[in-house]
């Protein structure tokens, strides 16, 4: 009877140790897992600060080089380390929507650094209203060198933890404002607001490519109301229980479009994620759709998805749009449709899909590519035959499709070629040939595996 009285007691004192070292085990181990992720984002921010020292150098460099090949050289590592900065900064816990001119920075000074290099392939040396643009550049990456240096130091001082940073911790934020990562880069983002060329070339990210006008949208402008409506019936009004605007006139970054943003509750909201869909103010067009749901059980081929997608743009008024890839993954299939133009595909207009693959609902939709640039085209005539183009194409490259393509080339330029699809060395490639001068314009490799086809 004694020992009967201890026991209850003796199995609570160990539930209780047992509890408290589970406790401590957890508590050890979240603490591992935010040094593991605060040493990762260090290891981000130190690629990130080589790589923009890495190209200020270089813009030094190019700035005093003579030297044709050298300036190919430095203008490539320019380009490579600029885009692996903005890449590493992409990945960082940093509010992107204040940090936006840094990110075009960084794309810019990419991006012309190669429209240089083209302009040296074709014979063109560097102006001097370029080196003006370059001299400005390399002003802007010093300063930015700067304010990672002087980030750089707080870190070896301890006085940043990215894991605050990531987290927002408002009251420790605001104490330390000066200490946190968007601080600094805040202040680069005024200076290059008041200090920044515009550039003017040949290319995807340039100030005239992303300034231009979309094409696609229409003339008149649609209210809140009018927009709601169309978000609805693009879901299917049966699905909507509840439907919220919360922005207004921001713009998409790829597509420069002014636009209403909608967060749509279903009906099924227990099951169901909340939908996202962006409508545009002029024209009153979709331009993309985000339905998060998980899709747990895989019913649908990707042939199938594909019927769905195909039946999807129909009904929504996009005719003429033909499949040119595919990738699976989580339980969906994203394909791109390129507009086809008679017998001509035109690839700046393209729309995403994607179709979950357990009902074959759409689930993503992205027309922005497509709404930019979409418009009657006045298409020239090839002044090569399809036999010339082939001569223009490498001997032991085993054609296996040949169709005309208009293709972007360096922003907002269009080129007709002839695209040939085939094989070398046991690889598939589409190579493509100016359809007016015989220059070989492109050449991309396809990626075929079980997840689908992409085109690198």
């Amino acid at each position: 009877m004694k020992n009967r009285r201890w026991f209850l007691p003796g199995i609570l004192a160990l539930a209780f140790i047992v509890v408290l070292v589970w406790g401590f085990v957890q508590y050890e181990t979240k603490n591992d897992y935010k040094q593991m992720l605060n040493n990762e984002y260090q290891r981000l921010f130190y690629d990130m600060k080589d790589n923009v020292e890495n190209v200020q150098v270089n813009l030094s460099k190019v700035l005093l080089a003579e030297s044709k090949d050298l300036n190919i050289l430095l203008l490539s590592q320019i380009w490579q380390n600029a885009l692996t900065a903005q890449e590493k900064l992409s990945q960082m816990p940093v509010s992107h929507k204040d940090l936006s001119k840094t990110e075009k920075f960084l794309n810019q000074a990419a991006d012309y650094c190669y429209s240089l290099i083209q302009a040296y392939l074709d014979g063109k040396p560097i102006t001097s209203k370029q080196r003006h643009a370059l001299f400005a550049l390399q002003d802007n990456a010093s300063y930015l060198a700067d304010e990672l240096s002087n980030l750089h130091n707080k870190i070896m001082k301890g006085r940043l933890n990215f894991n605050l940073v990531r987290r927002r911790e408002d009251r420790q934020l605001d104490k330390a404002n000066e200490n946190i990562m968007d601080a600094r880069l805040t202040k680069f983002e005024e200076k290059i607001t008041n200090n920044y060329p515009e550039l003017i070339y040949d290319g995807p990210f340039s100030d005239q490519v992303l300034n231009v006008k979309p094409r696609g949208l229409g003339g008149k402008v649609v209210s809140v109301s009018e927009a709601k409506d169309i978000a609805k019936k693009f879901i299917g009004v049966k699905k909507v229980r509840k439907i919220t605007k919360f922005e207004e006139g921001k713009k998409s970054n790829a597509a420069n479009i002014s636009a209403y943003t909608f967060s749509i509750s279903p009906e099924n909201a227990s099951k169901e994620r909340a939908i996202y869909i962006s409508v545009s103010k002029k024209g009153g067009k979709v331009i993309w759709m985000m339905n998060p749901r998980p899709v747990d059980r895989k019913k649908l081929s990707v042939n199938d998805a594909l019927k769905y997608a195909k039946k999807f743009l129909e009904e929504k008024g996009y005719k003429g749009m033909e499949p040119n890839y595919s990738l699976k993954f989580d339980g969906v299939v994203l394909f791109n449709f390129a507009y086809k133009d008679n017998n001509v595909t035109v690839y700046a207009d393209n729309i995403k899909v994607k179709v979950a693959l357990d009902n074959g609902e759409i689930v993503g939709f992205d027309a922005a590519a497509y709404l930019k640039s979409h418009y009657d085209r006045d298409l020239p005539k090839p002044k090569l035959t399809e036999e010339q183009a082939r001569d223009k194409v490498k001997l032991d490259f085993d054609i296996e499709n040949v169709r005309l393509a208009l293709i972007p080339k360096n922003g907002i330029k269009e080129v007709l070629c002839y695209e040939f699809k085939g094989k070398y060395k046991g690889s598939n490639f589409i190579v493509y040939i100016n359809a007016e001068t015989g220059k070989e314009e492109k050449i991309l490799k396809v990626i075929r595996d079980e997840n689908g086809i992409l085109m690198i």
